[in-house]
């Protein structure tokens, strides 16, 4: 009887054991973990319309930018695409800010983004995705191939080039 005590506690030790998680393992965000274009919900600069992953053009790739309008890294990285823009053709352009309606209204204003067909702006009021890609700095950029997986990610300006490059 003892020894089946005891080996019932042990046995039960053991599988306590297993079952903890390894705290030394680095956890992954959740971008790397779930490398499809994450579901997202923007409100557009019309104040009426919403813009999600349900949306998005299929087979062409998506450059998710997020963004603050008043970063001034964000504002050359716009003026650096929308200089560049007949190298984005084939590319869907998704800017994506939390900052204040107003500030995104005249930003977008301001750099004529109404007249790229392939560029969307909105307001995301859910803070989803700036926790969903872990950011520290803007902007921030996520690029997906034309199946919606993710191909690479990167924070702070970036040459139109390299971009490009990485959609290649």
């Amino acid at each position: 009887m003892k020894k089946t005590v005891l080996f019932t506690i042990i046995l039960f030790a053991a599988i306590f054991s297993f079952a903890q998680h390894d705290s030394t393992a680095p956890i992954l965000p959740p971008y790397q973990r779930f490398p499809d274009l994450p579901p997202f919900r923007l409100l557009k600069v019309d104040s009426v319309t919403y813009f999600g992953k349900a949306d998005v053009p299929k087979n062409k790739p998506v450059l998710i930018i997020l963004f603050d309008p008043n970063c001034d890294h964000c504002q050359h990285e716009t003026e650096d695409i929308t200089n560049n823009i007949d190298s984005f053709q084939n590319i869907q352009i998704v800017m994506v800010t939390n900052a204040d309606f107003k500030d995104t209204k005249k930003f977008y204003e301001n750099y004529g983004l109404a007249k790229f067909k392939n560029i969307t702006i909105g307001v995301e009021t859910v803070y989803f995705l700036a926790t969903f890609f872990n950011i520290h700095n803007l902007p921030y950029l996520a690029m997906y191939d034309k199946k919606g997986k993710l191909i690479s990610t990167h924070e702070g300006t970036w040459k139109v080039e390299k971009i490009l490059e990485t959609f290649r």
